[in-house]
Order: structure tokens, then C-alpha cells, then sequence
């Protein structure tokens, strides 16, 4: 498993902070005080969560209104990916390149072999990335996207529960809830598209080691691209 030292923290006077309470209702009370405390100041990233600890449980609304949850997902594998299609290295997964995409083809794979596959927008409003529930269905389809579903993560709670710092970042969630695989999407770390011809994805391969009983080689990595916008 790769070593990941946290970047120094950043460190200021407390302030009281305003959380919307129908963001907080999403998650449980350990999370909203995770949430809380990111929150103390938004310049701070976001706690990277350990793997083969318990995922965080959350409940969270589609693009289409669609509910979906951790627990209603029990016994299957899901994936939790962070993008944003303004970022170059968002677009370099999701170029189309013989008709498809590498994150295209990753969503159609695994989805056909079970995986609950989420996009997470977790761009707040005003800021970079932020879209409507109508543009990000209108955007997946242009791409060819087949993702299970589109969460707007407009309050940033998810994306702070899971420590989205970069788009795109990947979390990984076995069927008995527990985080298997959590950082970046491969070990190329560049927005060109060029890149993706012969590097290691570690995405497909922590899926791939997952479905089929076998352990995760690398687990964890530094995940890179642009900000997450908070």
C-alpha cells in the first residue's frame, strides 16, 4: 500500500461555521462532525480517509431524483468517482477515442458485472464545475457516460466525507461496506490523453482484484488533477 503523508495543515482562529441541516440529515453524526470541522476553514483539504476502515455511510440524491444510499447498497461493490468536466484532467479520461472513453469504458464495464458505479459533482455553487442536474445529464450523454447514477454534491458533504480533494479521485467500497481502494485514477500523473496507453490504472485493477477474491495490491495512492471547488 502506498504511504500517503497528509500535506501540512493549515492552522487559524476557529470560527463558527453555518451548515445547511439537510446536509448534515445525509450523513450520521460522526460524519457531520468530520464535516463540520473540514468546514472550520474551507481553504483546508480535506481528511484522506483510511483504507480498510468501515466507508462512511451516506444517503445522497441523483440527478433524476433518485435516492441512493451505502446501506442500500449492501453486498455490492461501489465505486465513487469525483469529476468535473471543466477540468483538463477530467477530459483526458473522458476524451473519446475510437468512440469511447477510458472512464466511459471502465463505467460500462463494471456496471454490467454489478458494480454501482456514482459520479460525484461536488462543485459548490458559484464556483468552477457547478452545474444543473439538466447540463450534467446532457454532458454524460454527449460523452457516452454510463455511470449507475449523477450525485450533485453541491453542499460538498460527500465529497468532504470521503476526502475529495482532486477531480478525478476514486473511492472504492466492498460489498460488506468497507473502503478497499481510495486515491487516484492511474500513475500517470499529466492531463494528456496520450498518457493513458500503458499506464497502470489502478482503478481496474483494484475492481478486477475485488470481484474476483483476490487482495488489493495497491490499495491506496495520492490522488491527482484539478481541486475539487468546494
Amino acid at each position: 500500500m502506498t504511504d500517503i503523508t497528509p500535506p501540512r495543515r493549515r492552522f487559524r482562529k476557529l470560527r463558527v461555521v453555518a451548515v445547511p441541516v439537510v446536509a448534515l440529515l445525509l450523513v450520521g453524526a460522526v460524519a457531520a462532525q468530520r464535516f463540520i470541522a473540514a468546514h472550520e476553514d474551507p481553504e483546508t483539504l480535506p481528511e484522506l480517509l483510511t483504507v480498510g476502515s468501515p466507508a462512511p455511510a451516506f444517503t445522497a440524491v441523483d440527478t433524476r431524483g433518485g435516492s441512493h444510499s451505502l446501506a442500500g447498497y449492501a453486498g455490492k461493490w461501489v465505486v465513487l468517482e469525483w469529476f468535473n468536466h471543466g477540468c483538463p484532467y477530467t477530459k483526458k479520461h473522458y476524451a473519446l477515442v475510437n468512440g469511447v472513453g477510458n472512464t466511459q469504458a471502465m463505467q460500462q464495464d463494471y456496471t454490467k458485472r454489478g458494480v454501482i458505479w456514482l459520479s460525484v459533482v461536488s462543485s459548490g455553487p458559484g464556483r468552477q464545475g457547478y452545474t444543473t442536474a439538466e447540463k450534467a445529464d446532457d454532458a454524460a450523454r454527449k460523452k457516452g457516460a454510463a455511470p449507475t447514477a449523477i450525485i450533485r454534491d453541491t453542499t460538498g458533504v460527500l465529497g468532504r466525507l470521503y476526502g475529495a480533494r482532486n477531480t478525478p479521485q476514486y473511492a472504492i467500497i466492498d460489498p460488506k461496506g468497507v473502503l478497499r481502494y481510495g486515491g487516484a485514477i492511474d500513475d500517470r500523473q499529466t492531463s494528456s490523453p496520450k498518457a493513458i496507453a500503458g499506464a497502470t490504472n489502478y482503478v481496474r485493477a483494484a475492481l478486477d482484484s475485488g470481484l474476483a477474491g483476490r487482495p488489493i495490491a495497491v490499495a491506496q495512492t495520492q490522488p491527482y488533477g484539478c481541486e475539487v471547488k468546494y
